[in-house]
């Protein structure tokens, strides 16, 4: 399950990315069109509030945890 929710998370990650890039084309495009460009962030915003409540969701019902970054560079 570990492994299916971490295929999600990074699917989702590239599909934000790939929204970004699709923005940015729009946005430098001489003849862009104002729409898509605003259709191209919307989708952005919504993956990224999608992965959000998943990130929550998977940490809530345990499929994910933290696994301290911090304890990593201070040993005791």
């Amino acid at each position: 399950m570990e492994t299916l929710i971490r295929l999600l998370i990074i699917g989702v990650l590239l599909a934000i990315v790939a929204s970004l890039g699709s923005a940015l084309f729009n946005l430098t495009r001489k003849t862009g069109d104002s729409r898509k460009l605003v259709r191209d962030l919307t989708i952005r915003i919504g993956l990224s509030v999608a992965l959000f409540i998943l990130l929550m969701l998977a940490w809530h019902f345990g499929l994910i945890a933290p696994h301290g970054l911090a304890s990593a560079s201070h040993p005791r």
